[in-house]
């Protein structure tokens, strides 16, 4: 028997009662989980199955896929319920199914997931944008600061000349503010900064994470920020 503690990604039906689980663990990093039974009328854990919970699983071995034996919420797993913050949590963990699906352990990146939870919890509704900013520092791609005016996301450089026509010289200066400031979860940004810095920041993933996309809830997440 083994015990993972872990965050809810995403998760796929399989036939009519049990559901294929993708999860980063504090253990093991990505994992898929094989549960059975979770869509049976008698389970009282489908509500489980919601983005980014953090989840205490118990798994047994049966072949090539880990098997879920005992599914439970973790103790300290908020539940939220208001729509803009849900809405974040979607589109949250569709960026983080693309960014962590190769990821081994990785306690920087569980903590930080940990962390945007609790700023959420104090209804920090800024707080995606800084957790998605720190996982390119995470993963080795941020931007390397310099006193030049405008980011080319090509090069992960700044330079005197516009690069990308996103990346303007505001935008850049929004670069340079998440890149020093100590505690990039402080800051708050308009509706238009947080639009267009949020689209740069799309484009800077797209250049340098082979096959990523927008996730779809962006769309969503800015219809409910309207």
């Amino acid at each position: 028997m083994q015990n993972q503690t872990c965050f809810l990604l995403s998760y796929i039906k399989y036939g009519d009662y049990d559901a294929f689980l993708h999860c980063f663990s504090a253990e093991t990093g990505y994992q898929s989980f094989f549960v059975k039974g979770i869509y049976a009328a008698k389970n009282k854990k489908k509500p489980y199955l919601f983005p980014l919970n953090l989840l205490n699983i118990s798994l047994r071995k049966t072949g090539k896929t880990s098997t879920v034996s005992k599914l439970e919420l973790a103790v300290d797993s908020p539940e939220f319920t208001e729509v803009k913050i849900n809405s974040i949590l979607f589109f949250v963990a569709d960026f983080l199914q693309q960014i962590l699906r190769e990821e081994g352990q990785n306690s920087a990146a569980f903590r930080e997931i940990s962390r945007f939870q609790e700023e959420i919890k104090k209804n920090n509704l800024d707080a995606y944008i800084a957790l998605i900013f720190n996982f390119l520092t995470i993963t080795g791609v941020a931007p390397l600061f310099s006193e030049e005016k405008f980011l080319d996301p090509e090069s992960g450089t700044f330079s005197n000349k516009i690069a990308h026509p996103l990346f303007t010289k505001d935008i850049s200066l929004l670069w340079t503010t998440y890149l020093t400031v100590d505690n990039p979860y402080s800051i708050r940004l308009k509706r238009t900064e947080r639009n267009e810095f949020l689209d740069s920041i799309m484009v800077y993933y797209h250049v340098h994470f082979s096959g990523f996309y927008t996730p779809n809830s962006l769309d969503v997440l800015r219809q409910i920020f309207e």
